[in-house]
């Protein structure tokens, strides 16, 4: 019989609404049933596409007799953490102080307050590998609770100490320069994979935010080691099993250090930040694999996750048929049945051998350049890549016919956000009237059914909007609609971002410690409001909101956006030189204050020749911390950087400013490239 998850709309909750366990979702009536019985709350967050959340709810959550523990011992609360950040925030912090570590499925017992006292992550139905059975674990968190009390009211005060930390005033730790970045580079620098890019060891993960910097860093400071990084580690990721080499989009993370095998799950927040990096390092290298491995990405986002409605869906999970990764791999006779002739040579190119390279088959991975694999069967390059691109749409063809990884098909405000700036980002990059429709259609979406007034939603699914948002939601979405408007220059998407700006500094921003909040001042009141201001696997909305308030401070000229920014930033000095890989996108708002942004305002009629190939050169240069703006002379608007400015000669005409100082305006395409070239080494006045 379903639990009372049935009447969830949450795709992870609806995995469990046959579980024996008597489930419910977050709300005052699983915590007023846990006071009025005196009972500890048994806490379970996850996500659809968690490998290990599948594994413990197989060998647990739908075992009659562990589940007759639970609810005879707890009340059992299941959340989504993707729905829900600021759950997964505040009780991720202390199962982190308690155990030195993290991660999903997310275990933790509760008083009846919902305080911490005990928890975990994944544990086995039987002890194993020194970790203790969930049943034991269960057994000894309820003879503690009943018998122990005092024991456990402890634990629970002391771990209200960690949460202190989220309402300390912020301190400026002196004025911002480009000290703090220096360091920031180093520090990477020091930490860098040479020999597989990255950063770190296995398990390792995408860390495209650092790479973002370190192209901003390169650009600023004529770097060329800074570019190398960036490039060669999008490159190893590319050749790796991280990519899907026959589908496109990135998986979550590598557990190897050689970006081989996968965790399967492709989240969209993950494809998001590498198809803005994408593009971004497409504009500074024009490296034809970055076009088209970042193309394919973005054909898999419009094809695979994409709503008919316009938006973007959450997740495909690792696993099919109850195995991680069966949809992906292929035996050496598949790939032999369905190639023919062509076999041999994608085999080569591929790493394909009959043994295989994940427990019998094969990750298609690209282990060396096809220049060796043409070598080695006697065949041109050029003969090698036309069999493999022969053979793609052959082998997609046959996986689709496979069964399915199950998709999460909620659609999330701040991860649409980000995807929508990134598919907005390379749709100006590559000048695509097809990527163009997508971004549109998406910010049409999200304007039409995630904002309510100037309120932004968290969650859509089956046509219900739920959940009000959090910081990271409004500054996501209005920076994905700020991008919309360099891509179209339609300015009602700087309309929508400025309203939705103002509403997340009346309900976000706090006075009183000089910074933002991850929820609303309205919201929901739990033991803690929660406050993250470190960029993990996507950023914080503590520097999203920072990235959005210079960007927007720049459009409109606004000094009190740029003020409060500024402020926060010079909070953070210290621990972004010291830990950089925890404040990626923080540094890319940093280098903004710093070094200034790169202001340019093209005037002239949009539909017009001159127009459009001012606007191409712009579309292929890379400039860090570009805040673009463009439309005819003469016209009303409240774009700053459109005002009190005209056409030379009647011509499309390029203003290239830098706090407020600008170059000759041009109508010159070819003169234009060049101002924008020195543009980004340009120091910024001071004052």
């Amino acid at each position: 019989m379903p639990n009372r998850l049935s009447r969830a709309t949450s795709p992870y909750l609806l995995q469990h609404a046959d579980n024996p366990v008597d489930w419910y979702e977050w709300g005052p009536e699983a915590l007023e049933r846990a006071k009025a019985e005196d009972k500890p709350i048994l806490l379970s967050i996850g996500y659809s596409a968690c490998h290990w959340c599948h594994v413990m709810a197989h060998e647990s959550f739908e075992d009659e007799t562990t589940a007759q523990v639970m609810n005879e011992n707890f009340i059992n609360i299941k959340v989504d953490r993707e729905e829900r950040p600021d759950i997964d925030a505040i009780y991720m912090q202390a199962v982190q102080a308690m155990t030195g570590h993290g991660g999903w499925p997310m275990t933790v017992f509760l008083t009846p307050e919902g305080e911490p006292f005990y928890g975990g992550t994944y544990y086995p139905p039987e002890d194993r590998h020194g970790m203790p059975s969930f049943r034991k674990i269960l057994g000894g968190v309820s003879d503690a609770y009943i018998n122990k009390r005092e024991g456990v009211e402890s634990t629970a005060a002391q771990l209200r100490e960690i949460y202190k930390s989220s309402i300390v005033s912020a301190r400026s730790a002196g004025v911002l320069d480009a000290h703090v970045l220096d360091l920031a580079y180093r520090t990477l620098a020091q930490q860098y994979d040479i020999r597989n890019g990255g950063f770190g060891g296995a398990p390792k993960f995408p860390a495209t935010m650092s790479m973002d910097f370190l192209l901003r860093y390169w650009k600023r400071t004529d770097t060329p080691y800074a570019l190398e990084m960036a490039l060669e580690t999008f490159r190893k990721m590319a050749r790796g099993g991280i990519y899907d080499q026959i589908g496109g989009g990135f998986a979550r993370y590598a557990v190897d250090n050689v970006w081989l095998v996968p965790h399967f799950e492709k989240m969209l927040y993950d494809n998001a930040l590498l198809v803005r990096f994408g593009a971004h390092l497409w504009q500074a290298t024009h490296d034809q694999e970055v076009e088209r491995v970042t193309k394919e990405t973005l054909t898999w986002v419009r094809s695979e996750m994409t709503s008919p409605e316009g938006g973007f869906y959450s997740s495909l999970d690792a696993d099919s048929e109850g195995h991680e990764g069966k949809f992906y791999v292929w035996s050496a006779a598949e790939i032999d049945a369905l190639l023919g002739e062509d076999a041999t040579a994608v085999k080569a190119y591929f790493g394909v051998s009959p043994a295989g390279n994940f427990e019998g088959s094969n990750i298609l991975h690209r282990p060396f350049p096809v220049e060796a694999a043409a070598s080695r069967l006697g065949m041109s390059p050029e003969d090698v890549m036309a069999a493999v691109e022969r053979s793609r749409s052959i082998l997609y063809d046959a996986r689709v016919k496979r069964v399915w990884p199950g998709r999460d098909d909620k659609i999330l405000a701040g991860w649409n956000g980000l995807m929508l700036r990134g598919v907005a980002t390379a749709a100006r990059a590559f000048q695509s009237p097809e990527f163009t429709a997508l971004a549109v259609k998406n910010a049409e979406f999200l304007a039409r059914e995630m904002v309510r007034g100037n309120r932004v939603m968290r969650s859509h699914k089956d046509g219900v909007t739920s959940i009000p948002g959090y910081l990271e939601d409004y500054a996501a979405v209005a920076l994905g609609f700020i991008a919309v408007y360099e891509l179209t220059f339609d300015e009602k998407w700087v309309d929508h971002a400025r309203e939705i700006t103002e509403a997340m500094i009346t309900w976000f921003w706090d006075e009183d410690i000089g910074g933002f909040f991850d929820t609303a001042a309205d919201a929901e009141k739990l033991i803690t409001r929660p406050r993250d201001l470190t960029d993990n696997a996507m950023p914080s909305g503590n520097s999203l909101a920072l990235d959005l308030l210079l960007t927007l401070s720049e459009l409109l000229h606004d000094p009190d956006l740029r003020r409060r920014a500024v402020f926060a930033l010079e909070s953070l000095g210290p621990a972004m030189m010291k830990y950089p890989t925890a404040f990626g996108h923080a540094l890319g708002a940093a280098d903004m204050s710093i070094n200034g942004a790169i202001e340019l305002a093209l005037l002239g009629d949009l539909e017009e020749r001159d127009f459009r190939s001012l606007a191409a050169v712009a579309a292929g240069k890379y400039l860090p911390s570009l805040v673009l703006a463009g439309g005819a002379p003469g016209v009303r608007t409240e774009i700053a950087l459109l005002h009190e400015r005209s056409m030379k000669n009647r011509e499309a005409t390029a203003y290239v400013c830098k706090g407020y100082v600008c170059e000759t305006p041009t109508t010159d395409p070819s003169e234009l490239a060049d101002q924008l070239d020195k543009a980004p080494r340009t120091p910024a006045p001071l004052g």
